[in-house]
């Protein structure tokens, strides 16, 4: 999340905003526009009672429907992202990229794990068909994931002058940012860009 954050400081480096947005590492003032407010509400409102985000998954059908879900919200964000190409440079398509970074990083770790031949393995089981340490490292990543969707989808609430917390949508992934979680900015990186 480095570049994004160095994004985030020179694109929003020295504004004065109504709405103060909190990412790992870094916080900044902004004033979302008539049109950013809009489509962040309808994100919410999209994004809010998506199953994987407030699931646990059992076993490995509960871990295809989550990677299934995950796609679709992926698509989500894309098309809200084309919505707003006009304003690239606003806090709102930077939270989204924040959230499909998230995404993209999951869906790349999945991969790793098919690509290495632990992703299935024909145990007999229907609901159990990967190694017990596959599915572990599965709900492990989507557990961080959920973590980062919610608090990200707390600032766009933000951003959408929505009545609800800011600090995480879903009830159990409510907070402070799991900073252990993130790879710690590059400092010049950060500073270069101030």
């Amino acid at each position: 999340m480095s570049d994004l954050l160095a994004r985030a400081r020179r694109q929003v480096s020295g504004r004065v905003g109504n709405v103060t947005l909190n990412l790992p590492f870094v916080s900044f003032d902004v004033s979302p526009k008539d049109k950013e407010k809009q489509v962040a509400r309808e994100i919410v409102i999209r994004l809010k009672d998506r199953r994987v985000l407030s699931a646990w998954e059992c076993c490995d059908n509960c871990i295809d429907h989550a990677l299934a879900s995950l796609q679709e919200i992926r698509r989500t964000l894309v098309d809200k992202q084309v919505d707003l190409s006009d304003l690239q440079d606003g806090p709102l398509f930077l939270l989204l990229d924040a959230m499909s970074l998230g995404i993209r990083q999951f869906l790349t770790f999945e991969q790793r794990l098919k690509a290495a031949g632990k992703e299935q393995d024909s145990l007999g089981d229907q609901e159990f068909y990967r190694p017990p340490d596959t599915r572990q490292a599965y709900f492990d990543g989507l557990e961080v994931l959920r973590g980062h969707l919610s608090r990200c989808l707390g600032q766009v609430a933000a951003i959408g002058g929505m009545e609800l917390p800011a600090d995480g949508l879903i009830s159990n992934y409510r907070g402070a940012w799991q900073i252990e979680a993130y790879n710690p900015p590059h400092v010049e990186a950060l500073d270069h860009e101030a």
